[in-house]
């Protein structure tokens, strides 16, 4: 009877510490993401933002500004940020909720960036993060589009600006008002 009471106790206690190791990395990740928070909101990095969706911390909603000198100076979009119960180990989630169109960026939002799949490490933050998808917008990778059309239409800066910007007052501005 001993026995069978030691062999149904040790279930319960590598559950208790299977949830206390998930409570404790969820306050790891938390507290993570708090710091972050902070660093972005003193970071003085023109045209990036971000601040968590309401209560949830593990949702964000960033915003980033084309950088001057580029063909999306001026424009505005919006990502929507997740972050994994494995972050910072494992890569925050970003897509754009703004409609953008570019070489790297498909219909649905989803971003084509190494630092956000393979290349991902522990060190990036949400920072290094927006910075990279500012840069990004003004100098895309034409040897991985996940839009064939932009991509082509890079060359010609002129017309990628012409189109770009029709788009932008079609799916953006129009949207807004």
């Amino acid at each position: 009877m001993a026995s069978q009471q030691r062999g149904n106790s040790l279930p319960v206690r590598q559950k208790s510490s299977s949830a206390s190791t998930s409570s404790k990395d969820s306050h790891t990740v938390t507290k993570r993401l708090q710091h972050e928070l902070r660093t972005l909101m003193m970071s003085a990095n023109p045209g990036v933002s971000a601040f968590p969706e309401g209560d949830n911390l593990f949702k964000w909603v960033g915003t980033i500004e084309g950088a001057e000198g580029t063909v999306y100076e001026g424009l505005q979009y919006k990502l929507l940020l997740e972050f994994p119960s494995g972050y910072p180990y494992q890569a925050v989630s970003v897509k754009f909720s703004t409609p953008c169109y570019h070489p790297n960026v498909d219909n649905h939002g989803n971003i084509c960036l190494d630092i956000l799949k393979e290349k991902w490490s522990a060190l990036y933050d949400v920072r290094t993060v927006l910075l990279s998808i500012q840069s990004l917008l003004g100098e895309p990778n034409n040897d991985s589009p996940l839009n064939s059309h932009a991509a082509e239409l890079w060359e010609n800066q002129e017309a990628y600006k012409k189109y770009l910007l029709q788009k932008y007052e079609q799916d953006v501005r129009s949207k807004q008002s």
